[in-house]
């Protein structure tokens, strides 16, 4: 039980598993934003157009109602945040990649195998001499 609580620990504080938690906590925080803007903007601007807003459209087959208007704002929601999370991803992409450049640009590269058989031979001769 011990091994298995300290393996749990090590799993729990890694980096990684902060950084999705975090993630999780700030991604509710911007769905909620998202809600209120579809909600609180979008709708009532469509709303302009069409009676009721889009929560307002319903659909009646037989004695269910069905919700179209919410499930496009939903739709909408979803659009919104994956725009934004992709725009995110794209940013953290070319942040990495500079990063990496500036790595490559820092680190002196290995000389060619050619480099260093002709390295050996110039040694070699000096030794001679």
């Amino acid at each position: 039980m011990k091994k298995f609580l300290k393996e749990f620990k090590e799993f729990a504080l890694k980096g990684n598993v902060m950084d999705l938690a975090i993630g999780m906590i700030i991604g509710g925080a911007f769905s909620s934003i998202v809600a209120s803007l579809t909600d609180n903007i979008i709708n009532p601007i469509v709303g302009c157009f069409v009676a009721g807003g889009l929560n307002g459209w319903t659909v009646t087959v037989g004695k269910a109602q069905l919700g179209i208007g919410a499930f496009i704002m939903a739709v909408v929601n979803f659009i919104i945040l994956a725009f934004v999370l992709f725009l995110m991803l794209k940013g953290m992409n070319k942040m990495l990649s500079l990063r990496k450049k500036e790595e490559e640009a820092a680190a002196p590269a290995e000389p060619s195998a050619e480099e260093k058989l002709l390295t050996e031979i110039r040694d070699l001769l000096k030794d001679k001499q």
